[in-house]
């Protein structure tokens, strides 16, 4: 069977080590294959420099250069890994855009939605996995955590803030799409609920 899964959350809410860490225990059971947005392929994960190590770009620029790496990836990656009977995990989707870009940024979540059901042509995730933390959490995670900060990283708390609050009227809009899971407990234990929430649908839908 096929499925697509999304990972969603806020800067430092432990989505990639998450996604990983489940990864291989689904790995066990179901044909897995991992991926990230923005990149996956070599032309988003171009756009992904330019996104995330460049220079600041235009609000509305930035938000067509999501959509743009999202098209290409979903018909390089995606689209043909879902074809062939593969479970996707993406580390973030659609919902980061309407999240950051639409909500935060101020753009407007229905003009961002406009502008990505282009690229996406309907296709989304079957499930959603959202780590919920706070922004003052997950700043503190990013300081004290090795890994380089990117631009976003370095935006206000108060947009970071403004992040949480369109991700978290996106869940109260399609609340059955979202496993929302607290990512303020230890890593096994988020791990162990996001692998139940993710064998649950699998196990369902089999």
């Amino acid at each position: 069977m096929s499925a697509f899964i999304t990972f969603e959350g806020p800067e430092g809410s432990g989505k990639t080590t998450i996604l990983q860490r489940v990864s291989e225990r689904l790995n066990e059971q179901f044909d897995i294959l991992t991926t990230r947005e923005p990149g996956g392929v070599p032309a988003a994960e171009q756009i992904r420099e330019i996104l995330l190590e460049g220079e600041a770009v235009d609000d509305h620029t930035e938000a067509l250069l999501f959509a743009a790496s999202r098209r290409e990836h979903l018909v390089e990656k995606v689209i043909p890994a879902l074809n062939t009977g593969k479970v996707v995990l993406c580390d973030r989707y659609i919902d980061s855009s309407l999240a950051y870009q639409g909500y935060a940024r101020g753009i407007g979540v229905d003009e961002v939605r406009a502008i990505n059901e282009f690229a996406i042509n309907g296709l989304y995730p079957d499930l959603t996995i959202y780590l919920d933390i706070t922004a003052e959490t997950g700043r503190e995670r990013i300081q004290s955590n090795a890994r380089n900060m990117n631009r976003l990283d370095h935006e206000s708390i108060a947009f970071h803030q403004r992040v949480i609050e369109g991700y978290h009227q996106l869940i109260e809009q399609d609340s059955k799409r979202y496993a929302v899971i607290d990512a303020n407990q230890s890593i096994d234990a988020v791990v162990d609920a996001a692998y139940k929430a993710i064998t649950q649908y699998l196990e369902k839908d089999a």
